[in-house]
């Protein structure tokens, strides 16, 4: 699987479209990849599908860490992960040509998370099966600290990748009605959702390409 694996991207809810001062956005190294994984990990906290995928409250942080450190270090090898300060981080992967899964993935997944790879190796098949094969670029993960949360992070660091996009369409997966219908004032097209066992949703989202 590897590759496909995506992660809801929840966007900061700011309600207005233009800033007097846009955040400065650069390009993560491998010396951020702890600090950007923890962050993912925190700002997901509240999702519903985290308790699906880690029941355990008092792990579910340190297991979700050590989850979105894979794809963090993947993507800085093989795609590309931005960052505002040390509060906002997006990663991406170029669906354009084949895409090498993680290195070592299946040993990867079962010592991050323990007890619980079995629940996420069924999110990872829900992912893969409803993954578009068309080319485009896949934004795995969008995150925006909660202290940082409603100041336009989330909404620049979309605005920095989709103009250096060339035309290609977009690709995420959205996990809460309010991120999804924010995406959709992004461009984005909800398509139909897909569920866990429990019944937490997902809506692949589609943002179609310019000539």
């Amino acid at each position: 699987m590897g590759d496909t694996f995506a992660a809801w991207p929840p966007l900061d809810r700011t309600a207005g479209e233009a800033f007097a001062i846009r955040p400065a956005v650069r390009a993560a190294t491998t010396a951020d990849a702890g600090r950007a994984a923890e962050l993912v990990a925190t700002a997901f906290a509240g999702l519903r599908p985290m308790a699906y995928l880690v029941p355990d409250r008092r792990s579910r942080h340190r297991i979700m860490t050590a989850n979105f450190r894979i794809f963090v270090d993947h993507a800085l090898e093989h795609g590309e992960v931005h960052l505002i300060d040390d509060a906002a981080v997006a990663v991406w992967f170029p669906h354009t040509s084949p895409l090498p899964g993680p290195l070592d993935y299946d040993r990867r997944l079962a010592e991050a998370t323990g007890e619980w790879v079995e629940r996420f190796r069924v999110l990872d098949d829900l992912f893969e099966k409803n993954h578009p094969s068309s080319p485009h670029h896949y934004l795995a993960f969008l995150a925006v600290h909660p202290d940082r949360q409603n100041q336009g992070l989330g909404t620049a660091l979309l605005r920095y990748q989709h103009a250096r996009l060339g035309g290609l369409p977009a690709y995420l997966e959205a996990s809460d009605p309010r991120n999804r219908d924010l995406y959709v004032r992004h461009g984005y097209e909800a398509r139909e959702p897909f569920a866990l066992p429990d019944g937490a949703l997902f809506w692949p989202m589609w943002r179609p390409g310019s000539p």
